[in-house]
């Protein structure tokens, strides 16, 4: 069976065809795949909330059943993202080292709802969760954009009851949490949320405060979500080496590293991190998130993106917004992409949520990604589900048709198309 995408023709069952194409064949296996999903945020709830009833409840089955997207694998802030509808943190009590005003009332209102409601539809959730910024009175300056943490003993010692607080509140509230991550994207400073680390610094959280905070928890610590080698003026201190590199070489974090997620610049080290480490799970973290237009050209590019991922170890692919509202900025005037876009009570499936479907849908957590080999192979990203099932995603990025010979049989790719084929 063959399942194509196209820009102007979404989800269409193709044919067998009888002439032989460009060969391309399976090889070993490789990493076990964890899955897909996407993250919640204050906007996408609101953008969810402004359709019907009925069709907020569809879209929710679209994204989360498995007969479905089949989303299993989802991320949430820590506080406030740059998608809240405002900058928080869940204590602004200054000098409260013990954390006894710790409270998640506020994401009672939008975030833990819209969350429930995946996890309600997918028996399988799985959650991970990271901050963007600290409480601002652990800060050296007080303000949520920019700046780094004011890393005394106290102030580092009462963030990691912080976060054990975190795991056992969203806990207690019906959030499957399996992994956190102590910073988002540590190598900038941004003008929403955010919070610089050295690798050396998120080394030492991790191994003298974060990691026996959370022992017993059975919440694994992801070394993340790291964007860095960055390209710019940041080269030369954000390389590999500075970040996960280091933190390995630390006996102490190294000992409750259990995986490491990358998003952005982060896909620059994922060659040397296969190569050091081929034991530790890779997590894509958040697909780079175009800017509003939801284009075709864009699905296209985040395809490629996602078989660089894959092939370099990647165990998951997580997308960014699950909803927005047409030309919704961020707090910060970004226009971001999504898998849903909602405009005047109307919703429009994207073409990245068609993408992601032609894998989430298809692929099983359990599965192994297969080498693929053959001429047209850096097109295509192929799993062996748990069942013995073959799943092969093949995008065809060229302006015209293209026929493949995949085993005994081929199949003729449309121009620039999205393709899931299954044997």
């Amino acid at each position: 069976m063959i399942i194509s995408t196209t820009k102007n023709n979404y989800w269409q069952k193709g044919k067998e065809v009888s002439e032989k194409g460009t060969v391309l064949t399976l090889g070993d296996e490789k990493q076990e795949i964890r899955g897909f999903g996407c993250c919640f945020s204050e906007l996408s709830a609101l953008a969810l909330n402004d359709l019907s009833e009925k069709d907020k409840q569809s879209t929710l089955d679209e994204l989360f059943l498995e007969e479905n997207c089949n989303f299993n694998f989802c991320r949430t802030p820590i506080g406030a993202s740059d998608f809240a509808t405002s900058f928080y943190s869940y204590n602004e009590t200054d000098g409260d080292y013990e954390m006894k005003n710790f409270s998640i009332d506020r994401d009672k209102k939008l975030l833990l709802p819209l969350i429930l409601e995946g996890v309600k539809r997918q028996k399988d959730m799985q959650m991970f969760a990271s901050p963007w910024c600290p409480p601002l009175w652990l800060k050296t300056h007080n303000a949520y954009s920019n700046g780094v943490f004011n890393k005394t003993k106290e102030n580092l010692q009462a963030y990691a009851i912080y976060f054990k607080k975190y795991v056992e509140e969203y806990r207690k509230n019906g959030v499957p949490l399996v992994q956190i991550a102590p910073q988002n994207e540590p190598c900038s400073n941004q003008i929403f949320p955010s919070c610089v680390w050295t690798g050396a610094e998120l080394a030492e959280f991790v191994g003298n405060y974060l990691g026996p905070a959370l022992e017993g928890s059975n919440v694994d610590i992801m070394f993340g979500t790291i964007n860095g080698p960055e390209t710019d003026h940041r080269v030369l201190y954000t390389r590999y080496c500075d970040y996960l590199g280091y933190a390995m070489q630390d006996e102490k974090s190294r000992k409750y590293i259990k995986s490491v997620g990358y998003q952005w610049a982060g896909k620059y080290a994922l060659a040397q991190t296969k190569q050091d480490y081929p034991q530790l799970e890779i997590i894509q973290t958040e697909s780079e998130c175009g800017g509003g237009e939801n284009s075709w050209e864009h699905a296209m590019y985040i395809a490629e993106l996602m078989q660089g991922y894959f092939y370099f170890g990647a165990s998951s692919y997580v997308y960014w917004n699950l909803a927005l509202k047409k030309n919704q900025p961020s707090t910060w005037g970004w226009r971001q992409n999504s898998l849903v876009s909602v405009d005047n009570g109307q919703r429009i499936y994207t073409p990245e949520f068609y993408l992601m479907k032609h894998l989430s849908h298809f692929v099983k957590r359990g599965a192994k990604y297969v080498e693929t080999k053959g001429e047209f192979s850096s097109s295509c990203i192929s799993f062996k589900n748990p069942n013995g099932e073959i799943v092969v995603f093949v995008y065809n990025p060229y302006g015209f048709e293209k026929t493949i010979t995949l085993g005994e049989k081929s199949y003729t790719l449309p121009a620039k198309s999205m393709n899931t084929i299954i044997q």
